[in-house]
């Protein structure tokens, strides 16, 4: 069975976004789907996410997906590089890795303040897809290509999708969906 996790960002929640949605649409293809309440934004730092991850450790296994979105994103690095197995793919979307503007930038900065180890977060993860907007109005657009580059995955590139939030109206991502689903073949 493969075991998804759905990482939301800075100042945001399980039932946010398309997140409700996307969790409702991967149990229907028979997935074990995990949407966690990170600490937001009172103690947001590494660390206290690590805490909380910590509890589905035995959902972790080479059978994992991870979905991050904004800082959700820059934590699924964060995963990949202190894990110990290899996961099936890491989708990551409007994730902010240190390329200016970031609206939340020193709110993010605990997550992105240090380097990320890039080789081990290739060799942690099977595939990778990043996405973004050109228009994304809190991540850059330079985030994305940046990741996409130091990944060695492909850029899904939106010309209007502002940061894939309820308030660009994605409360629904039938894109990352199709992709997704390519991946539990």
């Amino acid at each position: 069975m493969t075991n998804v996790f759905i990482i939301h960002g800075t100042g945001g929640h399980p039932g946010e976004n398309w997140f409700p949605w996307l969790k409702n649409e991967l149990e229907k293809l028979g997935c074990k789907v995990f949407v966690p309440q990170f600490p937001t934004p009172q103690n947001q730092t590494p660390e206290a996410w690590f805490r909380s991850f910590g509890q589905y450790r035995e959902y972790f296994t080479p059978d994992t997906i991870l979905i991050g979105h904004s800082l959700g994103g820059t934590f699924a690095l964060r995963i990949l590089e202190a894990a110990k197995i290899r996961i099936k793919a890491a989708f990551i979307v409007a994730a902010p890795i240190g390329i200016l503007p970031i609206k939340n930038y020193e709110a993010d900065k605990p997550f992105i303040g240090k380097p990320f180890d890039w080789e081990k977060i290739r060799k942690n993860c099977a595939r990778f897809f990043v996405f973004h907007s050109e228009d994304d109005p809190l991540v850059s657009v330079g985030n994305g290509r940046e990741l996409a580059k130091r990944l060695g995955a492909e850029l899904v590139l939106f010309k209007d999708a502002g940061h894939f939030n309820a308030k660009a109206d994605y409360v629904q991502f039938e894109e990352l969906l199709e992709r997704i689903k390519t991946k539990l073949i």
